[in-house]
């Protein structure tokens, strides 16, 4: 399924890049553009919405303002800052409310889809889990302050990442380890392609290998998820 994205921008040239900007990312969707407070308001009641892109500086309020009224009313989304708000005291604000990444204007395509590769690693992570140990906790929460996110190999998606992360979690809740060929029955991908995206898992420590032996011929790979 894919993110779910807001954008909350009062210019219209930017808004309309930034939509632009999400619609060629894999894994994420447009559900409404905002030029205000309260449009964003408006969008929040009328459509599921799980990220926020929030300029701070809006017509009709500040963009922690809005920040306050969406928990206020129970909106749950995750929020990244998009804004030209340089300013120490706002960012230590927008961390305080908890908004999970911020990007300073101007910016290139490139450092657009960074953030939000790095945010969907994030939700990749989250996927599935009923709890989590120490040290999945400290690189959950490492990932998302982290100055840079490296982006996924040239060919790679956020959502089949996200989509193969889920498939190895939900074994993990039963004990069990998969194959590639496993997975890829899962997520309904050829295994060449997943197991590309299990070794991006493993190399990045969040799966372990082992042989699994059985049957004739090679043994195949295991992959298991961590903790």
């Amino acid at each position: 399924m894919s993110v779910r994205v807001l954008v909350v921008e009062d210019e219209a040239t930017a808004a309309q890049a930034h939509a632009e900007y999400v619609e060629r990312m894999s894994g994420f969707e447009v559900v409404a553009v905002a030029r205000s407070t309260a449009e964003a308001v408006r969008a929040l009641s009328r459509h599921p919405v799980d990220l926020v892109l929030l300029d701070m500086h809006l017509p009709d309020g500040h963009g922690l303002g809005l920040v306050r009224g969406m928990r206020a009313a129970g909106h749950t989304a995750d929020v990244i800052a998009v804004t030209s708000a340089r300013d120490v005291a706002i960012v230590r604000q927008a961390v305080a409310h908890g908004v999970v990444l911020y990007l300073i204007k101007p910016f290139t395509f490139a450092g657009f889809r960074s953030k939000l590769e790095q945010y969907a690693a994030y939700r990749a992570s989250l996927a599935g889990a009923d709890d989590m140990a120490q040290e999945e906790v400290d690189g959950l929460l490492g990932s998302l302050r982290a100055p840079s996110a490296a982006p996924l190999p040239k060919g790679m998606s956020a959502e089949t990442l996200r989509d193969v992360t889920i498939a190895v979690r939900d074994a993990a809740g039963g004990g069990a380890g998969l194959s590639a060929t496993e997975v890829a029955e899962v997520v309904g991908a050829s295994r060449v392609t997943v197991r590309r995206y299990l070794e991006h898992l493993a190399d990045a420590g969040r799966l372990e290998r082992a042989p699994r032996y059985g049957g004739t011929g090679r043994p195949e790979v295991e992959y298991r998820w961590r903790g």
